[in-house]
């Protein structure tokens, strides 16, 4: 079956950077493209950004444009976010996601993903 699995999150000062890593298997990973996700306490499940399957089309939420990077390594199955210049608002848990079809373009809403990894936490300090 379809595994995600998250590593990277930590805790950092405002201003600092982590970088997520996504690894994936059970399927063709280069066929699909990648959401990343996040969730801070008392709120909704939110967009960060998508990458399609290719990598040649990608998505960001306003909030993180300028400062996320997605992308991706097909030959190690595995989805990055790259974060720079974080802020305490971005205290979350972070979560990658997978559609399920083929061949998609970068996908902003959850509803679209059917396989999430069980989240890192990443906590920005002021």
């Amino acid at each position: 079956q379809v595994q995600l699995v998250e590593s990277g999150g930590g805790l950092v000062q405002a201003g600092g950077s982590l970088r997520l890593s996504c690894a994936a298997s059970g399927r063709t990973f280069s066929e699909y493209g990648m959401g990343w996700f996040r969730q801070a306490p008392g709120k909704e499940r939110e967009f960060v950004a998508a990458i399609s399957w290719s990598g040649r089309s990608i998505s960001y939420a306003d909030s993180v444009k300028g400062r996320f990077t997605i992308s991706r390594d097909n030959a190690k199955n595995t989805a990055y976010l790259q974060m720079n210049s974080l802020k305490p608002e971005d205290t979350a848990v972070y979560y990658c996601a997978g559609p399920a079809n083929q061949n998609s373009p970068p996908l902003a809403h959850a509803g679209a993903y059917d396989y999430w990894g069980q989240g890192t936490q990443v906590t920005v300090s002021s």
